[in-house]
């Protein structure tokens, strides 16, 4: 399967790339207030507004840091309702892809309830590249209400 790898400050992750649409540099987003920490706000894809998480706040509670490596990973998902939406996770040194093997991921062992996209990790040379789930991802922002399918959400002008 193919992985993309990233850094979030010194620590290494990957991902699957088969939901992975797009990898855009920075751009300047838009700020939404009473939202939590680690969501970055709001651009615009190409006419759709997208949503961007900080993905080092929301697993190491310290923002990305701004490079010229920093990326914004965009993710298709599918809404509860099953129509199609894309959400930006924010990632630093986003710079490489590789093949791995299913069997390449090894259990931790722990069960991190609060966490739980976070899973295996893949053993390259010295390092330990810790695997985020996408599958179990939005669940740690259901407050976004395209991820919920929700229609009703009034728009102030």
């Amino acid at each position: 399967m193919l992985v993309l790898i990233f850094y979030l400050g010194d620590t290494m992750y990957t991902m699957k790339c088969d939901r992975v649409r797009e990898i855009a540099p920075m751009v300047k987003l838009k700020q939404v207030p009473h939202t939590p920490d680690y969501f970055a706000g709001l651009f615009n894809y190409r006419g759709v507004v997208v949503p961007v998480v900080d993905l080092r706040q929301l697993i190491q509670g310290c923002p990305c840091r701004m490079r010229l490596s920093t990326r914004i990973i965009l993710v298709d998902y599918l809404r509860e309702d099953q129509t199609p939406a894309v959400i930006g996770l924010m990632a630093e040194r986003v710079t490489d892809a590789a093949r791995k093997s299913q069997d390449a991921f090894v259990s931790p062992g722990l069960t991190m309830q609060d966490a739980p996209y976070l899973g295996g990790f893949i053993m390259e040379e010295n390092e330990m590249i810790q695997y985020i789930d996408l599958d179990l991802l939005p669940k740690a922002f259901r407050f976004l209400p395209m991820l919920e399918g929700r229609h009703d959400v009034p728009v102030k002008d």
